[in-house]
């Protein structure tokens, strides 16, 4: 379990077990937990032996259990690579099995993540996921074969040192050997991964830049403020699942701020959706969508 989440947890624990008694809203607000991850937390609690009551509406208290010893090795969250696993083969599972759906659900309820089954299904992805974890775990140099590139629109193989699956498996952070840098690879971009003898020699030297909801990089963040209808809110979780920490409801709209690396993604994602966005804050992302408006106009 990562440092974030074990404070998270503990100090949820805390709040539910101190003589104030605070709503799921009022918690939310002290641990910046949305009302969906911190249902997650109870029901962890719960299924580890803490007795977790709702003592009215959306006021919870954690209280003495008749268990003496609490089971504290099921609130142990999976890894990212044995999350990966386990939910492949819970896919492989036929639809009409019982157990199928529920498996899933407790799945869930202890990992906290965006949702990797959109790669699952897909064999390539599958196998060069596999093959990029255990790299990682190993640390181990991999070959990207037949790498496209969007800048330069070529293939092209790379040697690299894959350190970082991005939690969402749709990009993961890796050294290039070639250029001396860190880089951000897609994984559908791939055709093919091959784990190399060759341990990593500059372990040193990794580092991921901060990502921001939108999947972009970078160290110099600006503010966006976006309202939004049901549509675009629907196409934002569905497209970006990590902007969800982001999303307030507000009346029968919707709003969604927060830090973005640059104006491509989120720039893009507002150009789509024209009729159903508004821009509330971020002047950069008002001056990034009126220049690619007067270009498509001039086209």
């Amino acid at each position: 379990m990562d440092q974030p989440k074990v404070e998270r947890m503990l100090r949820l624990m805390q709040l539910l077990s101190g003589n104030v008694h605070y709503t799921i809203d009022e918690i939310g607000e002290k641990l910046e937990l949305s009302r969906r991850s911190i249902y997650r937390y109870i029901d962890t609690f719960r299924s580890a032996g803490f007795a977790v009551t709702r003592i009215d509406e959306g006021t919870y208290r954690m209280v003495m259990s008749r268990k003496t010893y609490p089971d504290l090795s099921k609130i142990v969250y999976f890894s990212e690579e044995e999350a990966y696993v386990v939910n492949r083969l819970i896919d492989n599972l036929d639809n009409t099995n019982a157990m199928k759906q529920g498996l899933k659900r407790k799945l869930a309820a202890v990992y906290d993540m965006a949702d990797i089954r959109n790669f699952i299904d897909n064999k390539a992805n599958s196998a060069n996921i596999e093959a990029l974890s255990d790299a990682i775990r190993e640390k181990r140099t991999v070959l990207l074969v037949g790498y496209s590139s969007s800048h330069s629109g070529n293939k092209k193989d790379h040697t690299v040192e894959p350190y970082k699956l991005n939690s969402n498996y749709i990009d993961f952070w890796a050294y290039d050997l070639e250029d001396g840098v860190n880089k951000r690879f897609k994984v559908s971009r791939i055709d093919e991964v091959q784990v190399l003898e060759t341990p990593w020699e500059y372990e040193g030297r990794h580092e991921e830049e901060p990502l921001d909801a939108f999947r972009m990089h970078g160290y110099d963040p600006s503010h966006v403020r976006l309202k939004m209808d049901m549509v675009a809110k629907n196409l934002l979780l569905e497209e970006y699942p990590l902007a969800e920490k982001g999303l307030t409801a507000e009346g029968d709209d919707w709003l969604w701020e927060g830090d973005v690396n640059g104006m491509n993604g989120v720039g893009r994602f507002v150009l789509g959706l024209p009729r159903h966005i508004e821009v509330l804050e971020g002047d950069e992302l008002r001056e990034f969508l009126r220049e690619n408006a007067e270009f498509i106009l001039k086209k």
